[in-house]
């Protein structure tokens, strides 16, 4: 039996010595009154507690993954695959014509020297079969039937009458991972890459990746962090943009920076990130820090840091990250500033709860946003990616009972469902690199945050799944904050929307969305990269590029595929175009407001960056 403990009563390991001012107390009531959480009960039968005790004894062997979701997904492919003579047909008619294109062109190899054409290509993001080894015989014909044999699968487990669109994605992603574990690219025996470097090293690189994997086995199994991350720390190299600390309550600490310049604009930023990873994303090295880059371009800045959830911290809901996090912050900054309308910046998880938190202020006629700029975050998830194949009810329940054992998602069970999105980058390419090859990626900033991952409260993460991934609650006007709904539509402020073109956590023609369902200027933005580097992408970083559009409120709308065909790459960064865009929104230049503000309540409390980012 559980129960709910009140946000603002404060633990040890959440104290803060700040007292607040009757200012702040007000500005509090308000915050509480307008977004406070309902009261839940959580309270647990000992009937319910034995099947939730059960299922987290099962997710412990089980990656988190419900072996009845799959079963059902198989079942669902199997039954309707056994009622359809005519795709069977099919399916045997295509394998005799693959086999048979294979015969041919591994009987053209040994009897030519020239290599014929291939009978298949990879997909363009496929490199495994890239080098010129692969192209000789008989490597050429070891890898054209592997990826005949994938080809065969997917139609095997695609285009079959009468299954859910779920089921069929999952079967096709599960035999997907299936057929890479046996690859040949995976093995020493059928990788010629592997072989010509064993030969040329006399085997010391495979004595090198045994030593390698070795190591890895042993950090992975003590909790430490991966090989190379010891030499960037919190604090020293990363985040290291100066400020301070000018707001703590148990969910927040509030990073004002310090300004560089002799005026600023007079309206500050808010930063909300993500609270599944650390902030300092934004803040990495001197070089690559968004908070450096928009501070040295005259803006005040304002990031929130988010307190690593424990088994204490259960009960934490969605509506508690909006009040006592976008809201809190936001009351501070206006405290500090003494300004009325704030720039707020949103990345990934960050951006969908301040989309949510900006949708509930206009409901309430809180006007202070002056824009809105959303990084990576989505808003409708009818399209949300392959992280969509981990989402039902029947996978959701056996989630959040495993969640109500530990009262928490783990890291490492968040960072498993990662991996596997992408096996053939994360999983199995390392294999290779550094375990057969013997080699080792060198370590930089970007993989060090990484790994320096957070966890998720149980109330919250199945809030989160359930009423936007699951229900879509947001996008479809059912979302609820205090005991209203509220609607992206009624966001008025102008946005500044941003998608990566490889992101595989928030694909951007679910970014793109948001179009579809806004009534305000949305000027949307394309990078390259990936749901991480795509966003920092600095001013000089090598081989970047974007799209950028604008979109008036009252004009007709552009999908995606399109808007990219008519948008024009530009050549470098885009941050120096959100800086413009800012600029653009923002007032005749003044000077810096002063770090925190004791007179208001909001005295600095420590240096940047702060207590929580250190939190394991």
């Amino acid at each position: 039996m559980t129960r709910a403990t009140p946000l603002h009563a404060q633990s040890p390991r959440h104290s803060s010595p700040q007292h607040p001012s009757p200012q702040q107390s007000s500005q509090w009531s308000r915050t509480r009154e307008q977004y406070a959480p309902p009261a839940i009960d959580t309270h647990t039968t000992m009937e319910e507690a034995l099947d939730k005790e059960l299922k987290a004894a099962i997710a412990k062997t089980t990656a988190g993954l419900s072996p009845i979701a799959l079963a059902a997904a198989y079942s669902d492919w199997a039954l309707h695959l056994a009622t359809a003579p005519g795709k069977q047909l099919q399916l045997v008619e295509k394998a005799a014509r693959k086999s048979w294109k294979l015969a041919s062109y591994a009987t053209t190899c040994a009897t030519h020297p020239d290599p014929p054409q291939p009978c298949i290509e990879p997909l363009p993001q496929d490199r495994r079969f890239s080098s010129e080894a692969w192209q000789s015989w008989p490597w050429n014909v070891i890898h054209q039937g592997f990826l005949l044999n994938q080809q065969w699968w997917h139609n095997a487990t695609t285009g079959i009458e009468g299954m859910t669109q779920q089921h069929e994605n999952v079967m096709e992603f599960v035999s997907r991972q299936i057929l890479d574990v046996f690859s040949p690219s995976n093995s020493i025996l059928t990788n010629p890459d592997v072989q010509q470097e064993t030969a040329r090293q006399g085997g010391w690189n495979l004595v090198r990746g045994w030593q390698n994997f070795v190591e890895d086995a042993t950090r992975l199994g003590s909790g430490q962090k991966p090989v190379g991350a010891e030499a960037f720390q919190v604090g020293q190299n990363l985040a290291t943009a100066p400020g301070k600390v000018v707001h703590r309550n148990r969910l927040i600490e509030l990073i004002q920076y310090a300004p560089t310049t002799d005026e600023v604009c007079p309206e500050p930023i808010l930063i909300v990130p993500a609270w599944i990873m650390k902030y300092y994303i934004l803040d990495l090295g001197e070089t690559n820090s968004m908070v450096r880059f928009l501070t040295d371009q005259g803006f005040t800045v304002f990031m929130v840091s988010w307190m690593n959830p424990d088994a204490g911290d259960r009960d934490l809901g969605m509506d508690d990250y909006m009040s006592h996090g976008v809201m809190a912050a936001l009351d501070a900054v206006q405290a500090i500033t003494q300004r009325n309308k704030v720039h707020a910046i949103g990345y990934c998880l960050g951006g969908t709860l301040l989309s949510i938190a900006a949708a509930a202020m206009a409901r309430d006629g809180d006007a202070r946003l002056k824009t809105l700029t959303l990084l990576a975050a989505q808003t409708d998830f009818t399209e949300a990616g392959e992280l969509q194949l981990f989402i039902n009810d029947s996978q959701l329940t056996f989630l959040e009972d495993m969640m109500w054992k530990q009262g928490y998602l783990d890291t490492s069970q968040m960072a498993g469902t990662f991996q596997l999105l992408r096996s053939n980058d994360l999983i199995w390419s390392r294999m290779i690199h550094d375990y057969l090859m013997g080699e080792r990626t060198p370590m930089i900033d970007l993989m060090a945050w990484n790994a320096d991952a957070t966890r998720m409260p149980y109330r919250m993460h199945s809030e989160y799944l359930r009423r936007l991934y699951l229900n879509n609650d947001f996008a479809e006007g059912r979302y609820r904050v205090g005991d209203r709904p509220v609607t992206v539509s009624d966001i008025r402020a102008p946005v500044f929307l941003v998608g990566t073109e490889r992101d595989h956590v928030a694909p951007w023609h679910s970014v793109y969305k948001f179009n579809l369902l806004s009534d305000t200027d949305v000027t949307f933005v394309l990078t390259s990269g990936g749901h991480n580097a795509g966003i920092v992408s600095e001013p000089g970083h090598p081989r970047r590029h974007y799209r950028i559009a604008f979109r008036a409120k009252d004009a007709n709308y552009i999908g995606p595929d399109r808007w990219m065909a008519n948008t024009s790459p530009v050549e470098g960064s885009w941050w120096p175009a959100l800086s413009d865009w800012l600029t653009k929104h923002s007032g005749e230049a003044t000077s810096p407001p002063p770090l925190g503000s004791n007179e208001n309540g909001y005295p600095p409390l420590c240096d940047a960056p702060g207590t929580y980012v250190f939190q394991k």
